[in-house]
């Protein structure tokens, strides 16, 4: 067996090394520790002398490379002997200590469910609440169920560890950071929310005015990178830029070369360190996936950074002794950040990690411990996505072209175009699973990579670019409309590459902004590929009646049209999907409309969700030549009430609020809070608010003219405070009107009926 390894050396000036004699002798574990300490480099020999061959995930690849080299020479090891590295297309050998992407890790579990010869999986960096490592940590946590032999441990720098321990059922170890003092300054600039070039000139001109301290710059992508540099440049500033697209020997020479300022996205935040920082400037932006979820699509966008992870960047200063942190925004703008990371489950595409999970076993991540669970609606769209391309069935469960394409290094769509067109579209998969997406003009994707995918499926000619991107991503494929790219998702989108103006692309990577989608990359199309154009009956509501039409279109995106009359089942078919929406409702069925949100937002099962409901009897009503406008869905709308518990709808949601005066104002639900707008005298008598459905009823009190004197859902407190200054006012303009000083009491309310 090969000798354990010497704790004591590679420890040295690690402050992890102060508590690594408590390390248990069994998992499952929480390391609690932040960034700096050491947890990266001591823990995983550490288990690893306790269980044998380990196995490390970090979520990026230059830190993956980063850890197993510092590992390996403060081992005195070679690389690629006791410790190596994993990542897509570059592979080292560890016979003790292996670290690896979530990425490569959930394809080997996918292989070998029980990870034979592995004695521990140790996953870092948790709290960045990346995709792929939460799907890798519960599923290791299912295979340790299983093997009792298996250790396992999750790495934290910022989440709640007591929240993740009882996540795991697993101990805590923490330790402390040595940390010194930083001088924090701010200095907004205006043009930070739109990421202006201003913004990113005034960051270079706050990296460039102190070079006697190495500067760390966070920015929040790759292209605020090159403008950061550029303004370096232009300002005789040596600068590196430091992100996931660069070759290993460019991230290399950032991390160990002597460039004044390095210029980093997110990466440099917990994942790796960069030597010798002194100084940070911190722009507060990091760039995210959102699920757009009305257009069903998901893009990248920029949104100011946690709390908790501009700690993490302004701690960067202060690793090596006292430092200095730049934040180019406000005190304020600090305050509002939010607390924590979103999750990206909870906002991204999960396309890829629904195959992952179907081909697990476990379709849409049922009894799979998650740290959070996936919104339906995105797994729903990831579903019909992965449907469309034949990888699982109607049940969700992996077909035999998901296993394949499971297996493959790729997102599954990037899958299924190289296995739909062979090797001739491997130059521009390589590009695309690269990250290169801004080079498919070029289509300089490393030649490493395009041979390795090359080998993966038939050998064919070239396929141009478009062919292939729309393959991958058919719902990106645009037509232009103007100045704009209609998409056959739906989507209106702007083109921010350079590549003229061609009447038709297929765009690879479209970003969400607060002025609309724009798309960073694209090919042009020569020709729409014939299989998506699709030829179909489709009806709109004009003027409340039905119209057909027969439309030849891709998505979205209309090629011709031609009137159409279309019989009743045809324009009923057509009119699926129109909902509650699109009926005019009468005072009446809007009243039972509002109780019955009230109740679903309230209560919940089994009272619905009426906007969802079944209105078929009513469309076929139109689709029969019916106007919308003259259909009543009272009936209909009652047809959705749950028995035997709607016969206790008036007692929940009252539609009128019996009052001690005898009169019986209407209650509104339509704002989702009963809301009651009654005279004041006619409340005499209410000793405290009433409650519908365990909220207190909101009153607009009114003067005897109708005009209001005060909103409250506390009568108690109105009567007891406010009631008295309003009792003073009106008594000398309404002297006819009664206004005891005893509102709440049975006393008052027979004085009110005897007055009136």
């Amino acid at each position: 067996m090969p000798a354990p390894f010497d704790l004591s050396r590679i420890g040295a000036g690690l402050p992890v090394a102060n508590v690594i004699d408590q390390l248990p002798a069994t998992g499952p574990l929480v390391v609690e520790a932040p960034p700096g300490t050491g947890k990266t480099t001591l823990l995983p020999p550490a288990i690893s002398n306790i269980a044998g061959k380990t196995l490390v995930t970090a979520p990026r690849r230059v830190a993956v490379r980063a850890a197993a080299r510092r590992l390996a020479l403060l081992d005195d090891s070679p690389l690629g002997d006791r410790v190596g590295y994993s990542i897509r297309g570059e592979h080292f050998d560890g016979s003790l200590v292996e670290f690896v992407t979530p990425g490569v890790l959930l394809n080997r579990l996918l292989r070998d469910p029980e990870l034979e010869g592995v004695g521990a999986v140790i996953v870092d960096e948790v709290h960045e609440r990346q995709l792929d490592t939460d799907l890798v940590l519960a599923m290791v946590m299912e295979v340790a169920a299983l093997r009792d032999d298996l250790y396992l441990a999750a790495m934290s720098a910022t989440l709640d560890a007591r929240t993740l321990s009882e996540h795991m059922g697993a101990q805590i170890l923490s330790t402390d950071a040595v940390t010194h003092p930083l001088e924090i300054s701010y200095h907004p600039h205006e043009g930070r929310a739109r990421g202006t070039r201003e913004f990113y000139a005034h960051i270079a001109d706050l990296a460039a005015s102190d070079t006697n301290e190495r500067t760390l710059v966070f920015v929040p992508g790759v292209r605020e990178v090159e403008l950061v540099c550029q303004g370096l440049a232009a300002q005789r500033i040596h600068a590196a830029a430091l992100h996931g697209r660069l070759s290993n020997q460019e991230q290399d020479e950032a991390l160990n070369g002597d460039a004044q300022v390095v210029v980093a996205t997110t990466i440099a935040e917990s994942s790796i360190t960069v030597p010798g920082v002194h100084r940070v400037i911190d722009a507060g932006l990091s760039r995210v996936p959102r699920r757009d979820a009305a257009r069903a699509m998901t893009g990248l966008v920029t949104v100011s950074t946690a709390r908790s992870s501009a700690d993490q960047r302004a701690g960067r200063a202060g690793r090596l002794g006292p430092g200095t942190v730049l934040r180019a925004y406000s005190l304020d703008d600090y305050q509002h950040f939010p607390a924590e990371i979103t999750p990206e489950i909870a906002t991204s595409d999960l396309t890829d990690a629904t195959l992952t999970l179907a081909a697990w076993g476990t379709p849409r991540g049922v009894g799979l411990p998650l740290l959070s669970a996936p919104p339906a609606p995105a797994l729903d769209d990831a579903e019909e996505s992965l449907r469309l391309l034949g990888v699982i069935d109607e049940s969700g469960h992996i077909t035999d072209r998901g296993t394949t394409l499971a297996q493959m290094p790729l997102d599954p769509r990037l899958g299924n175009a190289l296995v739909e067109y062979g090797s001739g579209a491997a130059p521009t998969v390589a590009v695309l699973a690269e990250g290169l997406s801004g080079d498919l003009a070029r289509l300089r994707a490393p030649k490493q990579q395009m041979s390795r995918l090359a080998r993966l499926v038939d050998k064919s000619a070239p396929v141009p670019a478009g062919d292939v991107v729309a393959a991958a991503y058919p719902g990106w494929v645009g037509r232009r409309v103007g100045s704009e790219y209609l998409l056959a998702a739906g989507t209106r989108a702007s083109l921010g590459v350079e590549m003229g103006a061609p009447e038709w692309i297929a765009a690879a990577e479209v970003q969400l902004t607060a002025r609309g989608a724009i798309i960073h990359s694209a090919a042009a199309l020569n020709d729409v590929p014939a299989h998506m154009i699709t030829e179909e009956a489709r009806a709109s509501l004009v003027d409340g009646k039905v119209r057909g039409r027969r439309v030849k279109a891709v998505g979205a995106i209309e090629l011709s049209s031609t009137p159409v009359k279309l019989s009743p089942a045809e324009a009923a078919d057509a009119l699926h999907g129109v909902g509650l929406s699109a009926f005019a409702l009468s005072e009446k069925a809007q009243g039972l409309k509002d109780r019955l949100d009230y109740l679903h937002q309230r209560v919940g099962a089994p009272w619905p969700d009426v906007s969802q409901g079944d209105y078929s009897p009513e469309l076929m009503e139109v689709a029969k030549g019916r106007p919308i406008g003259k259909i009543d869905v009272y009936p209909a709308l009652q047809r959705q009430l749950p028995w035997p518990e709607a016969a206790k709808l008036g007692e929940l949601v009252p539609e009128k609020l019996n009052v001690p005066s005898g009169s019986h104002p209407r209650v509104d639900y339509s704002t989702g809070r009963p809301i009651v707008r009654v005279k004041l005298q006619e409340c005499f008598g209410l000793a405290s608010s009433p409650e519908i459905v365990g909220q207190r009823v909101l009153f607009h009190l009114l003067s005897p003219a109708g005009r209001e004197l005060a909103v409250t859902d506390d009568l108690a407190s109105f009567w007891d405070g406010p009631y008295q200054e309003v009792r003073k006012e009106m008594r000398g303009r309404y002297p006819k009107h009664p206004w005891p000083e005893d509102p709440w009491s049975a006393k008052a309310t027979a004085r009110t009926k005897n007055r009136s």
